[in-house]
């Protein structure tokens, strides 16, 4: 392990990332597993944007959002997985104190605006579903750019404020992070001083957003679910619910892994099952959307196979 490094200041110039603690070959294990999965995870999401674009069928609402979507997550799983995978073959396991804000910005960032982006499908099958007669007249290329704009500006956007809270905090030792990024509790835990203010302001906005967007998604499927019940026919209330089996199933393996974050324990492992739970949402739900979409939309499959065909 390195020793603390610090500058003419005596503030933290870096920190050191210990990620997961153990053997070399369980390290190495790791490091092919989850290489694996970043590579499908990358191939996965580019195969749904390259489909959209491809397919003139796909020029909707729906699909330029969905390839948004998929365009944010290989962003987000980019943003904290290269590093993490550098630090399991390396001895330092070190990141710079610039390095690790960023790192916290955009990575938290871009989690916000995948919450953001599910809203926005919800809204979208919300409006398909329960306003079919008013869906071209609402949901026009003009809206459907306006929410694209939104979803990207307001991630970025809503993290500003912590990351400039975090900026203010002091650093000068120990500077070893219990986990595989520099994630909000165990940096604010190396703070030379208490800073509850800082600790309760950036929870409170991280996980603010959360929290809203999962309430307007419930609320915007109950609807969903009353319209869908209302339908007479059997096969009717099938193909609409249809429409949206994909989008539930993404939206439950996201917020369910960020839920469990937040209700989990403070028990003596608490630090392993947030790295558990850290790593769910930010390596496994990417690896999965792009396999729920292309198996549950029967569009998107004849799309992509066009588009192989093509190739």
């Amino acid at each position: 392990m390195r020793t603390l490094e610090t500058n003419s200041s005596g503030s933290v110039s870096e920190f050191l990332l210990l990620g997961f603690p153990c053997s070399w070959e369980i390290q190495i294990l790791l490091f092919v597993i989850f290489s694996l999965i970043y590579l499908l995870t990358l191939t996965g999401n580019t195969s749904i944007i390259c489909a959209v674009w491809s397919s003139r069928k796909l020029h909707t609402p729906m699909y330029v959002l969905l390839a948004n979507f998929s365009f944010l997550e290989v962003c987000y799983v980019s943003s904290d997985v290269p590093q993490m995978l550098a630090n399991l073959i390396s001895q330092t396991k070190s990141i710079s104190y610039a390095g690790c804000l960023l790192q916290f910005y955009f990575f938290f960032s871009m989690c916000a605006a995948e919450s953001l982006f599910l809203s926005a499908l919800s809204f979208d099958r919300f409006l398909a579903i329960c306003r079919p007669l008013h869906y071209s007249i609402i949901m026009t290329n003009r809206l459907c750019a306006w929410l694209v704009i939104f979803c990207w500006l307001g991630g970025f956007l809503w993290l500003l404020t912590p990351v400039t809270l975090i900026s203010q905090v002091p650093f000068c030792g120990p500077n070893t992070i219990d986990h595989f990024l520099c994630d909000l509790a165990p940096l604010l835990a190396l703070s030379c001083a208490p800073v509850p203010g800082i600790t309760l302001a950036c929870g409170v906005i991280s996980s603010l957003i959360i929290f809203l967007t999962f309430l307007y998604i419930l609320g915007t499927y109950f609807c969903v679910l009353s319209t869908v019940l209302n339908v007479p026919s059997v096969l009717g209330r099938r193909k609409a619910f249809s429409t949206c089996a994909s989008h539930l199933a993404v939206v439950s393996l996201f917020y369910g892994s960020v839920m469990v974050m937040y209700v989990s324990p403070g028990s003596g492992d608490y630090h392993g099952m947030q790295k558990f739970v850290t790593l769910f949402y930010a390596l496994a739900t990417p690896f999965f959307n792009p396999i729920i979409y292309n198996f549950w939309n029967k569009d998107m499959k004849e799309a992509l196979k066009k588009f192989l065909y093509v190739l």
